[in-house]
């Protein structure tokens, strides 16, 4: 309903700000990790929002950047994480972080986030990792989408980690083939994708 709200912060608690825009006051919740990244009081931002509705209440979730919502809206669909522990999830680990512990199956950075156990992690391991199975680089991309899908190289692991996020085959490959060196790392690969992606 909400995708963004711009306004002037007036209020920061530990888990929540509240963001005046036209007069109307937002109590937009986040991780304390987040809270700390949005414009202090009395200065004015955009935070890009979630509006998750039960029948009991309402809630909403705010995040410094369109990538961390779009990663937020991905952890609500994993089986038996809610609103609180994703935001915690996000608040933790940036989107290119998760995106690697997922594609490698790194149980250890994602238990780091309060409120994971051991078999919380292997449960988002195992239900977002379903997202590739099946999943071919498109053809029609040309020669970057052979080189891509044929090696294992940080070029190839960054599309399965876009993928993960829930970007398409094509989309993942091209953001990918845009920013590509040979000196970067995986994880700054998939930052720098990232961005192409949410321009």
């Amino acid at each position: 309903m909400y995708a963004y709200i711009r306004g002037r912060v007036i209020a920061r608690q530990a888990d929540y700000i509240v963001v005046d825009n036209q007069g109307i006051g937002y109590r937009i919740q986040a991780a304390p990790a987040l809270i700390e990244r949005f414009p202090a009081r009395g200065e004015e931002g955009t935070i890009y929002t979630y509006l998750h509705v039960r029948e009991d209440t309402q809630a909403l979730f705010g995040f410094p950047t369109s990538e961390e919502l779009h990663m937020f809206e991905l952890l609500l669909t994993v089986s038996g994480i809610g609103p609180k522990i994703a935001s915690a999830i996000v608040g933790t680990l940036s989107p290119s972080q998760f995106a690697l512990a997922i594609i490698t199956g790194d149980i250890k950075a994602l238990t780091s986030v309060r409120g994971i156990g051991r078999k919380g992690a292997e449960r988002m391991i195992l239900e977002l990792k379903d997202k590739l199975k099946g999943a071919e680089l498109p053809e029609e991309l040309g020669p970057d989408s052979q080189r891509l899908s044929d090696d294992s190289t940080p070029r190839s692991e960054a599309v399965n980690a876009l993928m993960v996020l829930g970007y398409s085959a094509a989309q993942s490959t091209q953001a990918v083939a845009a920013v590509f060196t040979p000196d970067c790392g995986l994880e700054e690969l998939i930052k720098l994708a990232l961005r192409q992606l949410v321009r």
